[in-house]
């Protein structure tokens, strides 16, 4: 018999990133290796495993076309994919020092699903006519200095904790709380912004989405237990997170995102026809928001998240604040 698949990995009914990460309790017992085998490869997954997206979800010819929207979808997915290919070769050295066989599965799990990622961020590049063949170079091109300037010190900050020191709580916060706590928003936002131009991608971001509820939820299982369990680690854990603040607070991440949300505000306003109504949050039309809006929206989406993240790890959200990273 076919294990049912758990709703929250469940295509059709699973939660927005935003709302399931605020809301679900998910631990590392739960979504060990047999979890992902049913409910993700053969759930989520399901008719999407090559290209993260159903044979009938289009990519439409015009995004194919040059113009400022193919060139920021390019950029996005670009940089998407190189922060996943780093995010996979990182979490090596989470499942290698693991303490136990659930957070060993999990961490697992999630390095797939990290590689997933990048694949199909990879192959939705070519999908928009990138040729195959020079496509890892052409990536490495373009993101060199979002590379070098943002992704190379989160790389190294992460690798100093959990391969230096070997501190899995510690990782397990930099990668949950700083890299996708502060990123999962934005991806948020990807799938809300591209979904009524292009069923392709924003059927891509929905899949992605659907994994980084999981590994949120799942991180602040463990870093709770953690806490409660040794309660003599929390000041040490708080230092890594004011240190994680303190880092974001300098990379310049904004200017990247803002230049690409520039780029689909030129590309939005060309095919205002294909958006019509459609609204990116309750209320708010897509055509009538700026590329500074969305920004500071998806970081109003950050800070909503961390607030109840942060409570439920029984931890101060005001060390997440950037004067505290100060």
């Amino acid at each position: 018999m076919t294990a049912p698949v758990a709703p929250e990995a469940d295509w059709e009914k699973a939660p927005g990133l935003l709302d399931g990460a605020k809301e679900l309790t998910l631990g590392p017992e739960e979504c060990d290796l047999a979890y992902w085998i049913t409910s993700v490869a053969q759930g989520t997954l399901r008719d999407r495993g090559v290209t993260g997206h159903h044979d009938s979800a289009l990519t439409p010819d015009f995004l194919k076309a040059p113009g400022p929207l193919r060139e920021a979808l390019v950029l996005e997915f670009g940089f998407r994919a190189l922060a996943e290919e780093l995010a996979t070769r990182l979490l090596g050295h989470y499942v290698s020092i693991a303490p136990g066989i659930p957070q060993m599965e999990f961490y697992a799990t999630q390095l797939l699903d990290e590689a997933r990622h990048a694949r199909v961020f990879r192959q939705h590049l070519v999908e928009l006519g990138v040729p195959a063949d020079t496509l890892l170079k052409e990536i490495d091109t373009m993101a060199r200095d979002y590379r070098k300037r943002v992704l190379d010190p989160v790389v190294d900050f992460t690798l100093d904790i959990v391969r230096d020191q070997a501190d899995f709580p510690g990782g397990v916060a930099v990668f949950a709380i700083i890299i996708e706590g502060v990123l999962a928003p934005a991806a948020e936002l990807s799938e809300r912004k591209w979904t009524p131009l292009s069923p392709a991608t924003g059927e891509i971001s929905r899949g992605t989405a659907i994994d980084e509820i999981r590994h949120l939820t799942v991180a602040s299982t463990i870093l709770r237990d953690h806490v409660i369990a040794h309660p003599e680690y929390k000041p040490r854990l708080l230092e890594i997170l004011r240190s994680g603040v303190k880092l974001w607070d300098e990379i310049p991440d904004r200017e990247f995102v803002i230049h690409r949300e520039e780029l689909f505000q030129q590309g939005m306003f060309e095919h205002a026809d294909k958006i019509g109504d459609y609204e990116v949050w309750p209320g708010v039309r897509l055509l009538d928001t700026t590329a500074e809006q969305r920004y500071d929206m998806a970081e109003r989406w950050t800070d909503e998240m961390a607030e109840v993240r942060m409570a439920y790890m029984g931890l101060p959200v005001e060390v997440l604040s950037s004067e505290a990273g100060a």
